[in-house]
């Protein structure tokens, strides 16, 4: 009978993070103040590294792209949350549920692959300087972005494929405030062994992979700094990888929590 009730494209509604309206206002103000410093300070980097020549160095270029990476997930989740604060009914169409699923997977899979790649562009500036602008031309730095780019499409384009094949025949209320993925799964009447494993073993491989990347650059870089004989040379070398690490801390951290 479930099978007999199916619907390929059904519309879901997000149940979002609260159903109290006091508490709904309250988040609305907080996502918002977070979606605007999201929004300038990454738009604010993009264009003061375009516009500044100095800053048109292989460093400053990726951590443009990875400035536009931050910038549109948050854009694909963001504003949706905050008009689903201000509503009582928070209905989302298939496609556009899953057009949002597949932006969040693309850039989500490109900012973990641009910090591991920034990781290699620091240990290539620390451990042989004299050959950095050879190592890192503009040629190898764009043959990374296509590459990093290019994979993380073809594995949101995977998963959205592959969930057009799902079928939906109970509730359609999504226990999240986007189109998560895992959540959609549990609403389907299908088997999804072939969506969960596919997302398993992709993003998987996706993120202990820039990890690993992540964690053998700064194995070298350490190595380097450490023949480093000046006491300065040391400091302003880690000095340069701080903020990359925390970075990596932050959102990788999260990512494992998930």
């Amino acid at each position: 009978m479930e099978m007999e009730n199916c619907s390929l494209l059904p519309d879901f509604f997000l149940l979002g993070i609260s159903r109290n309206p006091d508490m709904k206002a309250v988040l609305f103000v907080v996502f918002l103040v977070v979606y605007l410093i999201i929004l300038l300070s990454n738009v604010g980097m993009i264009i003061l590294i375009r516009m500044d020549s100095q800053l048109h160095t292989p460093m400053y270029f990726f951590l443009s792209h990875l400035a536009f990476s931050d910038l549109s997930y948050s854009t694909a989740v963001g504003p949706k949350m905050l008009l689903d604060l201000l509503t009582e009914n928070n209905p989302i169409s298939f496609v556009a549920c899953f057009l949002q699923f597949l932006l969040v997977c693309v850039f989500i899979d490109i900012e973990c692959m641009l910090l591991a790649v920034m990781a290699f562009d620091r240990y290539k500036a620390i451990s042989n300087p004299l050959m950095y602008a050879v190592d890192m031309s503009s040629r190898v730095c764009y043959q990374f972005l296509t590459g990093i780019y290019l994979l993380g499409t073809v594995d949101g384009l995977i998963h959205t494929s592959l969930a057009f094949s799902l079928c939906f025949c109970g509730s359609t209320y999504i226990n999240q405030f986007f189109c998560d993925f895992p959540a959609v799964l549990l609403l389907s009447c299908s088997d999804t062994q072939v969506n969960e494993l596919v997302l398993f073993t992709l993003f998987g491989f996706i993120e202990l992979s820039t990890i690993l990347g992540v964690l053998i650059s700064y194995c070298y870089i350490i190595s380097s700094v450490l023949k480093i004989s000046s006491a300065g040379g040391c400091s302003k070398a880690f000095s340069t990888c701080a903020s990359h690490l925390t970075a990596v801390g932050i959102f990788q951290g999260t990512l494992l929590y998930i």
